[in-house]
């Protein structure tokens, strides 16, 4: 800006102090003398902004609560950014797993789990809100101090999962981003396509396109039974009668894999949940609301099948799961595939993680009601044709016999660990989750 300013040579030589009355003489220099000093102080300020500006870190989506965090590939990028990425994927073991949906129950816990052994981990998930953001992350904070760097991205996000294999040989996938939930699919039905079927779509993609390919274990569900009323249910029943549309996402899901597998040789097993529950559980399951309403004095609805039948699920402790995980994952043969084309038959495998031994909801309250020392108001109500199913029970003799998996935690050793858990975390002394 100096250089429309006159010179003091310049403004002496244009002021004739005689041609102009003494008092707007005076004003005149007072304004010529202020110039410098306006302009310096001016400069100064527009330096301090600049300087607060570089030192600001770069905005985050996971810096404003109330943005969307779906597409971040912008932000992925950047020499701090690929050193996050490198370190969080160094391996002791020789095995390298991308894990999708990290922030979330399984996957954090699953993460977790695979980092503490030495395997590279590197962590996927759009924190969407589906439930408590807050409680993601939370999680997150979990996988940071465990050196499990997450990537904020979506699976659909192709040019961001391109980017991720360019970056790293994952010689695994762990695939559970998912959206959840059976009820939910009766408000917002295309989350559902959106996560389950064209995410998974786009990850296979991904994996398929890679050279070498990924060994790929995801996450199916108990809930491709639907109506099958044979139990317990066996990974040789027919999955033909889906109750939900979730479970009908979840089963065209089991469908495309095996199509990638048949023709782009990927290695793929699928494993079948069933009711996981434990410590950072998800909000929207009946264990993890029932403790928090029978603690805020609120009343639970508990459903019955038509003739008063019982509702049981075959629940299934967190810590179990994550060792069937972890073992699909160390008996997963290598793809067959090289750059999507297949180069010979491909390992396709489906497994039920359940616990066997299925109990009812009732049971459920009755036990949450021991460990929070308080009774529960209940409400028994007809179930609603909403797409649960009456009873789930898994038969586990197959994913015993192939991955040596055996459950171990009971339910009430299962949900006194939740409890503890649960008045840690929020603080019930305090009422935070009030």
């Amino acid at each position: 800006m100096d250089h429309i300013l006159p010179s003091s040579n310049a403004t002496t030589g244009k002021f004739k102090s005689e041609k102009q009355p003494p008092l707007f003489a005076a004003h005149r220099l007072r304004f010529y003398y202020s110039l410098p000093k306006l302009t310096l102080w001016s400069s100064l300020f527009l330096l301090l902004i600049l300087f607060c500006f570089v030192l600001s870190p770069p905005f985050s989506y996971s810096d404003n609560p109330r943005r969307s965090l779906g597409n971040t590939t912008d932000s992925c990028s950047g020499a701090a950014w690929d050193r996050r990425v490198h370190s969080s994927a160094f391996s002791f073991t020789g095995r390298t797993v991308l894990v999708t949906g990290a922030a979330g129950f399984v996957g954090s816990h699953a993460a977790v789990a695979l980092k503490r052994r030495g395997d590279g981990v590197l962590g996927l998930d759009n924190f969407n809100r589906y439930y408590d953001i807050e409680l993601k992350r939370s999680r997150e904070n979990l996988l940071t101090r465990a050196g499990v760097f997450t990537v904020h991205g979506d699976i659909n996000d192709a040019v961001l999962l391109n980017k991720l294999f360019d970056m790293v040989h994952f010689t695994h996938v762990l695939h559970l981003a998912a959206q959840a939930g059976v009820r939910y699919a009766m408000k917002n039905p295309n989350s559902y396509i959106h996560s389950n079927i064209a995410g998974l779509v786009a990850l296979l993609e991904a994996c398929k396109s890679a050279d070498p390919q990924p060994a790929v274990i995801w996450a199916s569900s108990s809930s491709v039974y639907g109506l099958n009323s044979k139990v317990p249910f066996s990974e040789r029943d027919r999955t033909d009668s889906p109750a939900s549309l979730y479970a009908a996402t979840k089963k065209a899901g089991e469908e495309i894999a095996h199509s990638y597998n048949h023709i782009h040789g990927l290695s793929i097993t699928g494993l079948r949940f069933f009711t996981v529950y434990g410590p950072w559980g998800r909000p929207d399951m009946a264990y993890f609301f029932f403790a928090r309403d029978i603690l805020k004095g609120k009343a639970i609805t508990i459903y019955e099948g038509p003739n008063h039948r019982t509702v049981a699920r075959d629940f299934t402790y967190i810590d179990d799961v994550v060792k069937g995980c972890l073992s699909a994952l160390d008996t997963a043969k290598k793809s067959t595939g090289s750059g999507g084309k297949k180069r010979g038959e491909a390992q396709f495998r489906i497994y039920n993680l359940g616990n066997k031994l299925p109990v009812s909801v009732g049971e459920i309250v009755n036990i949450l009601e021991r460990l929070l020392k308080v009774k529960a108001k209940r409400k028994v109500v007809q179930m609603p044709r909403n797409g649960d199913v009456l009873f789930t029970h898994a038969n586990i003799t197959l994913a015993h016999k192939e991955l040596g998996y055996k459950p171990t935690v009971d339910i009430e050793s299962g949900l006194n660990k939740f409890v503890k858990w649960f008045l840690s975390y929020y603080g019930v002394k305090k009422r935070r989750f009030w």
